[in-house]
């Protein structure tokens, strides 16, 4: 059997304001007694070749290069695996980049969401403009040929400059993925209780999210996902296997894995899965999870499979309904695919329902 392998780092320098993933912030190194108990949990999954993994977070970079090595030999990742480690610009020297590249990483991905140092010190980030310059021109001495980096839309005050400065500095820096998100107030974080007052509205939010996706595209990025945009051969390959529902396998508190259509997690408790870890049924995967899945997809959803995979078929009425949203430019809809434009994106969720229902 092969499998994606997600491994949860929930280790952070400083919990940022938007931020509701678990992890323990004031943190600046990762426990060996964390990595052995991944470890044991790797092994417990038996004989299974792992095609991606992914440290995510958390801040997975202060993990030491040698402590990611351990974890990657655990495991029995294929020689043309995809091996992906989330990094915060401040936590990385050329040093170090160069220790998790020989450990088997060979995919970085910068938390980088704008070039505005007064947004990134509302953000909570801890590191500056300067330090992502400095961090991708390590990684590339590093080794590191697969960098993405992540920006964030619709910051308070946001304007259609930052944008263009973020963007056009991730590209000037040899970026060959660019994953793209709007700011969302999360139940829990420092934003929530104290909102900033000049977060833009829905309406800007959706101007945002065209005109980046605009940008993006025009600098030779093409959008596969509706928040994802890859140089040619450079999209993800883990984040893929979750949209198209294969197997993966996530380790850590918070992780969820998907395996043979049965979904499982572990609960939020560091301490619980260093101790004791233990996961908990969340179903299974069905014919409404697919369809949305696929619509995030440019690739899109394939009506011929739908039926032949789940069963399910759409009713003449639907079908007219499609057609109208097609009209409307919401869709394209060809050869029995339904894809959705960037305009459409913006209204993922209405438009899987109105296919679910």
């Amino acid at each position: 059997m092969t499998s994606g392998l997600y491994i949860h780092v929930p280790y952070c320098l400083k919990k940022c304001n938007y931020c509701d993933f678990y992890s323990i912030g004031g943190s600046s190194t990762v426990s060996d007694e964390y990595v052995d108990a991944v470890i044991k949990e790797i092994k417990k999954y038996g004989d299974i070749k792992y095609k991606t993994v992914y440290f995510g977070g958390g801040t997975p970079s202060l993990l030491t290069p040698q402590q990611t090595e351990r974890i990657l030999k655990s495991a029995d990742v294929m020689s043309d695996a995809e091996v992906t480690l989330e990094a915060n610009p401040e936590t990385v020297t050329l040093e170090k980049l160069q220790g998790f590249r020989k450990a088997g990483v060979n995919r970085l991905s910068f938390g980088v969401q704008t070039a505005n140092q007064q947004s990134l010190e509302t953000l909570g980030r801890v590191h500056s403009v300067q330090k992502v310059s400095e961090a991708f021109a390590n990684a590339k001495k590093a080794g590191f040929k697969n960098i993405s980096g992540d920006v964030m839309l619709g910051l308070p005050g946001y304007t259609e400059k930052e944008l263009d400065d973020t963007v056009e500095l991730l590209h000037s820096l040899g970026a060959t993925h660019i994953s793209s998100y709007m700011l969302k107030i999360e139940e829990g974080t420092p934003f929530a209780v104290n909102t900033p007052a000049d977060i833009p509205d829905d309406e800007k939010m959706s101007d945002f999210y065209l005109y980046a996706c605009e940008k993006i595209e025009s600098l030779g990025y093409k959008q596969y996902e509706i928040s994802n945009f890859a140089k040619e051969g450079f999209e993800s390959q883990h984040n893929s296997i979750y949209w198209k529902l294969e197997n993966y396998i996530g380790i850590g508190p918070s992780a969820h894995s998907c395996l043979n259509g049965k979904r499982f997690y572990y609960p939020r408790d560091l301490h619980a899965f260093i101790k004791n870890p233990q996961t908990v049924d969340d179903g299974e995967v069905d014919a409404d999870e697919y369809i949305m899945l696929s619509l995030r997809l440019k690739s899109g959803l394939n009506l011929t499979e739908l039926k032949e995979k789940w069963g399910r078929e759409l009713s003449s009425v639907k079908i007219k309904k499609l057609r109208i949203l097609e009209n409307q430019g919401y869709i394209t809809f060809s050869n029995n695919i339904i894809s959705l434009t960037p305009k459409g994106f913006l209204i993922e969720n209405a438009i899987s329902c109105e296919i679910m229902m």
